[in-house]
């Protein structure tokens, strides 16, 4: 269970750490380069630790499907970006591709 924890978090870091992106311009802004540097850091070190115990293919397909979709959420919800209908249908064909690796592949460690 405690793979599944740091995968989430390890999610959660590096949706932070993307969404900072443009607020950094350019790595010119301390404060919001500094919430980039830091969360890609504690994303990809979280990460390393699941691929311990949890298929790096796996691993992957989840962190960028649930991403994906959070960071899409994210520039709706903070920076103003719109989802148009085609983009809302292939965000719910991510989560419907994670939903059935978690689901049905023998390969998830449960």
């Amino acid at each position: 269970m405690q793979q599944w924890i740091f995968l989430a978090v390890a999610i959660v870091s590096e949706v932070i750490a993307t969404s900072f992106l443009k607020a950094a311009e350019g790595f010119t802004r301390l404060w919001p380069s500094l919430i980039v540097v830091i969360g890609y850091l504690l994303a990809f070190y979280l990460l390393s630790l699941t691929l311990k115990t949890i298929p790096v293919g796996v691993a992957y397909a989840i962190w960028s499907g649930v991403g994906i979709v959070l960071i899409a959420l994210s520039g709706w919800l903070f920076l103003g970006q719109s989802l148009d209908t085609p983009a809302l249908i292939g965000l719910a064909l991510i989560i419907a591709g994670v939903a059935v690796i978690n689901v049905f592949s023998r390969t998830v460690v449960h």
